[in-house]
This record gives structure tokens, C-alpha cells and sequence, in this order.
């Protein structure tokens, strides 16, 4: 029989070994960059390419198949974030990876423990679409698979243009990863500022680039200070 004591003593036990694995395997995979994970801020420095930026593209992240039931949900959430990027009015939308200072990465989390995806053919096929708002005008998508210049390692679709099907494990989170343009294969590398929450690429508001654009301002207003005291 273990007294309250006891119990307390290890339940704080197995909250620092959760805590101290998930570090662990965070730092071994490089996910540890400045941003946001679960609405808790994490302090980072945004690095100048960032704050320079003036082009961005929105590819749904590479390897990610769509849920059978739902197969444009993915599709949504680029939209969501793209449409959210225009009404900010800080970055010119591109129409592919190799002329993008930046590459955003997004994925609609879900909270089913297993999802049966599909991959390839028309899935992965958005053509050009130009929507225009009061004020700003947004013109996404290109032809054909849309992250195969974004990531050699990640895309799993092949290119034979072939439907395959599979399954994801369930992630809660809404996932945005911020990459540096520029580059071979930007979303190879780690992200430079990323973002986790659950509905945090919902539309009308989405609170990833919310986050992005007050990561942003913080950044700035850090510069200036710092070029201040010189």
C-alpha cells in the first residue's frame, strides 16, 4: 500500500521522465526552434532572413495523405492560412517553392487515433485558382505535386501520378512550420519558428499567423532596441 506521500512522489516521477523523453527526443530531431506549441510561448529569435522576408509559399507538409473521408481537408487549411497571410499584407504570395523567401508548412491536426489517407493522382493536383478581396487579391496553387520541390525525403506519393492509399496516426494539433526560402529542399532542414494547437489553422481566424505575426513584431521591436544601445 502506497500512502499519499508515495503516490505523490511518483506521480512527479513520471511526469519528469514524460517530460525529460519528450526533450530528449525533441532535441534529437531538431524540434526544438523558436515558436509556439500548445498556446505556451517559448522564448526564440526569429533570424533576419525572416524579418527580410518578402515572398511566401503554403505547401501542405510533404508526406501527409489526406483523410479518406475528408480528402480537401488539407487543401482548406492552405487556403485558410493563405487567405489569413493577404488580410496581414506583410508577404507577397508566391506560386511555388523556388521563388519563395519563406515556406510555410501546414497540416490539419486530427483527433482520431488512426486516419485512412490517400496520396497521389488528383489529390496532390491544385491548379491555379486567383481569388480576389477588398484589398488584397490571392492567387494560389500550381500544377501538379505541390512539395516536390520543397522536400526530396518527404514526399511518399512517387510521381507516376498513381492514388495510394494508407494511414496516419491521429495528432490533436494543427501543425505551421516556418522554413527559410532560398535553399534546395527547404522543409528538409528544421523549421525556424513553428506553431501547435488544436483548430490553430481554422478559419475565419487563424491563430498560427496570428502567433507568426506577433513573433514577428516582437522580433522587430527587439532589433530596434538592440541597434539603439549601439
Amino acid at each position: 500500500m502506497v500512502g499519499k506521500g508515495g503516490r505523490a512522489m511518483k506521480a512527479r516521477s513520471t511526469k519528469t521522465w514524460v517530460v525529460t523523453l519528450v526533450a530528449t527526443a525533441a532535441v534529437a530531431a531538431g524540434w526544438l526552434v523558436a515558436g509556439v506549441e500548445g498556446k505556451k510561448k517559448e522564448k526564440g529569435v526569429l533570424p533576419a532572413a525572416v524579418l527580410n522576408a518578402k515572398t511566401v509559399v503554403v505547401v501542405i507538409l510533404p508526406g501527409t495523405g489526406e483523410p479518406v473521408a475528408d480528402p480537401s481537408a488539407n487543401r482548406r487549411t492552405q487556403e485558410n492560412v493563405e487567405k489569413a497571410l493577404a488580410k496581414w499584407g506583410r508577404f507577397q504570395l508566391a506560386l511555388d517553392v523556388n521563388s519563395a523567401d519563406l515556406v510555410i508548412g501546414v497540416k490539419q491536426g486530427n483527433d482520431r487515433p488512426v486516419t485512412p489517407t490517400v496520396s497521389g493522382g488528383p489529390v496532390d493536383t491544385r491548379p491555379v485558382t486567383v481569388e480576389q478581396t477588398p484589398g488584397t487579391i490571392r492567387i494560389g496553387g500550381t500544377q501538379g505535386r505541390p512539395t516536390s520541390d520543397a522536400s526530396q525525403i518527404g514526399n511518399t506519393s512517387g510521381t507516376d501520378g498513381r492514388v495510394m492509399t494508407g494511414a496516419e496516426a491521429g495528432m490533436e494539433q494543427d501543425v505551421f512550420n516556418v522554413y527559410l526560402g532560398g535553399v534546395q529542399y527547404p522543409m528538409d532542414g528544421a523549421p525556424v519558428w513553428a506553431y501547435r494547437a488544436k483548430e490553430g489553422l481554422k478559419a475565419p481566424r487563424v491563430v498560427a499567423v496570428d502567433e507568426f505575426h506577433k513573433a514577428i513584431d516582437e522580433a522587430e521591436k527587439a532589433a530596434q532596441k538592440k541597434a539603439g544601445k549601439k
